[in-house]
């Protein structure tokens, strides 16, 4: 079987979602499927744009305003692609761009005879367009035309349907190849250091946490908790209500900010961690259930960690904290008394994950496409 991974963005080797697409290639080679991976790049040097297959270029409109028009509605090249290298499947990375040229795209498809799978990284989203509503006008007006043409949803939500199209509940993976374990623990009888990674949005709530050490400091604490937070802050709301925070309620002793960080830098400062922080506000953006990459790869990592939204992977282990999903500060005092009380040991965390390698995930795609291009065949 052959299948084409379809992006509408480049590849960065220290973008997690790049990261998390190349697991996903290799995940579906290891099942014994032929992939390339079809992706737009805009050059940084002079703007040309380019769609490649893998590293080779596929097509190229140059840097003119007539190429940057053109990038977003012409994808013949696509299907003649796709039709001259008999692709069985496409696999399609939802950018939320549902448009007369996109719908015009999976037309073409579906008439060649190619099977369409489109992952939704995240359902719902609305709520993610609040500063993009032209964006999600566009998006929500031609949604349901779009995915009339779309054989199945991969989602990592628990939706049998969504958008009227059956799916394939997933959930996010590891490759446990690419994350270490952790190794160095340290005595927290006398502080604590709390860490967490991502690019920063305001559905992560980490001002939740930090106006709960602002809380927690007022009482001039002997135990001290310090937050270690790694990645871009992605937009003014979150400048202020986390960078800007900190100054205004005098944290910054104990809340060090580090920007994007990658390779030995990024596993140093997990080397500091002693407990995990996962996303502690997906209520704002209407999300209840959720499987995320960042709770995955604490656990890999051997942390035991914190999260508000519900993920039925990790919501009964007894190295995870929910916190509640409101708007409530992060009550400090009870994370020093779980993490205390927590005895589960970092090699025991990365095995109870076991299941959750992408190798198993993706096999499920990869057993309906089977099943279903058997059925046609027959």
């Amino acid at each position: 079987m052959k299948g084409l991974f379809l992006m509408f963005y480049g590849f960065n080797a220290f973008n997690g979602i790049s990261k998390k697409i190349a697991y996903q290639v290799d995940a579906l080679r290891h099942n014994g499927i032929e992939m390339q991976i079809c992706h737009y790049e805009t050059s940084v040097e002079d703007g040309t744009r380019t769609w490649m297959i893998d590293d080779k270029v596929l097509y190229c409109f140059g840097n003119s305003i007539r190429g940057k028009l053109r990038k977003r509605m012409d994808y013949r090249f696509i299907v003649d692609y796709i039709r001259q290298e008999q692709f069985d499947f496409v696999y399609w990375r939802s950018n939320h761009n549902a448009n007369p040229f996109t719908i015009y795209l999976v037309k073409q498809l579906r008439k060649i005879g190619c099977k369409i799978v489109v992952e939704i990284p995240t359902y719902p989203y609305d709520q993610e367009y609040i500063d993009r509503k032209i964006s999600l006008w566009i998006e929500r007006h031609y949604r349901c035309q779009f995915y009339r043409y779309v054989d199945r949803i991969v989602t990592f939500s628990n939706d049998d349907e969504i958008f009227g199209r059956p799916t394939i509940r997933i959930s996010n993976g590891i490759d446990f190849s690419q994350i270490p374990l952790r190794t160095k623990l340290h005595d927290i009888g006398k502080e604590l250091h709390l860490v967490a990674v991502a690019e920063i949005h305001y559905w992560h709530g980490y001002d939740r946490l930090i106006k709960g050490l602002h809380h927690y400091y007022q009482s001039n604490p002997e135990y001290k908790v310090y937050f270690h937070l790694a990645g871009p802050i992605s937009g003014e709301r979150e400048q202020q209500e986390v960078a800007d925070a900190v100054t205004k309620y005098h944290l910054e002793e104990y809340v060090h900010l580090y920007g994007p960080l990658h390779g030995e830098a990024l596993e140093q400062l997990f080397d500091k961690g002693d407990f995990a922080i996962g996303s502690l506000g997906r209520h704002r953006s209407g999300i209840t259930h959720i499987k995320t990459l960042k709770n995955r790869e604490y656990a890999a990592r051997g942390f035991a960690f914190a999260y508000s939204e519900c993920d039925e992977d990790f919501d009964t282990m007894p190295y995870v904290l929910k916190v509640p999903a409101d708007e409530s500060p992060i009550d400090i005092q009870q994370v020093i008394d779980f993490c205390q009380k927590q005895a589960m040991q970092p090699q025991a965390i990365r095995e109870s994950i076991s299941h959750l390698s992408w190798d198993e995930q993706m096999k499920k795609i990869v057993d309906y496409l089977k099943t279903d291009l058997k059925h046609e065949l027959h």
